[in-house]
């Protein structure tokens, strides 16, 4: 099956949608409103949709991979935007380095924990 896909966007939910819509702008997504309750967040090609509703089951079991470049240079980013600090429930996870690659963790205002890593060549 050919499916000539261009892009995948998840849907991610929020506990509170404004303090999420922020922390995403700080991790340095571009937002486009679409509605009051809904936006897309990008960067690049990749994508994803934030909508102003939260199951806790749902999002506390809600995992996303964003494949980077340079996992180091991507963590050390990341400890510099000191979100932890910023946002009540982020957590930031250090690097792991593992068989078929390294990766750090991080979990938004929500729950919503997302893998960061780089595949071995």
């Amino acid at each position: 099956m050919n499916h000539g896909a261009k892009s995948i966007r998840p849907f991610i939910g929020a506990k509170n949608f404004e303090i999420s819509r922020s922390f995403y702008r700080d991790l340095g997504f571009e937002e486009t409103v679409l509605e009051s309750n809904f936006s897309v967040f990008k960067t690049g090609e990749i994508a994803f949709y934030l909508q102003d509703y939260y199951d806790k089951n749902w999002i506390e079991n809600t995992m996303i991979f964003l494949e980077v470049d340079n996992v180091e240079r991507y963590y050390s980013e990341l400890l510099a935007l000191n979100l932890p600090s910023k946002y009540e429930g982020v957590k930031l996870t250090p690097i792991k380095y593992l068989d078929w690659g390294s990766e750090c963790f991080l979990h938004d205002p929500s729950g919503v924990l997302w893998h960061f890593g780089k595949f071995k060549q």
